[in-house]
């Protein structure tokens, strides 16, 4: 894919965002890439390919969501950004992929990623009209991420991002939050008292609640991991309680 992008547009920066994702797990690369493009410049291309779906009626798609471009599969994959853009009443054009002038000559079904969205992405950082690249379409597939259900006490959330530390980060941001100090997390039979600055506030294999890079409640194990010592999978509940 590289090697196809540096062909058609050479003076082009590629960064690797993660090649760590789940073999199709389209929602935790969904995630990742959700969290790292705030921190982008603006008129970056961003080529996401975790794609389950390579060589079967599924659409390819390439994005304009206010000032940042997209090029993946069309399976629910942009739903974050998009959602994001909608809110922020940003500028959004979607295409289809259909026209084969910016593919590679020959299309495997198996490859997409070098063959059509790699070629694409290169277009786009080349100056190409995103209009030119296929039809526009209105409909792309979504699949929103689970979000936080409100209770009496406080809320309802859920684990959606386990990462390589084996730390646990909730759907709940810490700005849903009232009172930091006075919040109670309860998740695989375990109680945590308080959400504290960092990991350094406790002592080694204490569980802990923190602000994650992303400003999510996280539930952690100092110097270890939350994930495999209590078998904390995603999309496992956390009921957090605003204590009186």
């Amino acid at each position: 894919m590289k090697g196809v992008i540096y062909g058609i547009s050479p003076d082009v920066k590629i960064v690797d965002i993660t090649h760590e994702i789940p073999a199709q797990d389209v929602r935790t690369g969904s995630i990742a890439l959700w969290r790292a493009v705030p921190y982008f410049p603006a008129g970056s291309v961003h080529v996401a390919v975790v794609d389950p779906g390579v060589g079967t009626a599924r659409r390819p798609i390439a994005a304009k969501l206010g000032d940042q471009y997209f090029v993946m599969p069309d399976n629910g994959f942009i739903t974050p950004m998009l959602e994001d853009a909608e809110s922020a009443g940003e500028e959004i054009i979607i295409v289809h992929l259909d026209n084969p002038e910016y593919w590679l000559d020959t299309v495997y079904t198996t490859f997409h990623g070098r063959d059509i969205f790699a070629p694409v992405g290169a277009h786009l950082a080349a100056g190409v009209p995103i209009t030119k690249l296929g039809t526009v379409i209105h409909d792309p597939i979504r699949k929103p991420l689970p979000r936080p259900q409100k209770t009496e006490q406080g809320y309802r959330a859920n684990i959606l991002v386990i990462d390589i530390f084996g730390n646990c980060s909730t759907n709940l941001r810490v700005a849903q939050v009232p009172n930091l100090a006075k919040t109670t997390l309860k998740i695989a039979g375990q109680s945590i008292h308080g959400i504290i600055p960092s990991y350094g506030h406790r002592s080694p294999g204490d569980l802990v609640a923190v602000t994650d890079s992303e400003g999510f409640v996280e539930v952690a194990v100092v110097n270890g991991s939350a994930a495999r010592t209590f078998g904390i999978q995603l999309d496992d509940p956390v009921e957090v309680f605003f204590d009186e």
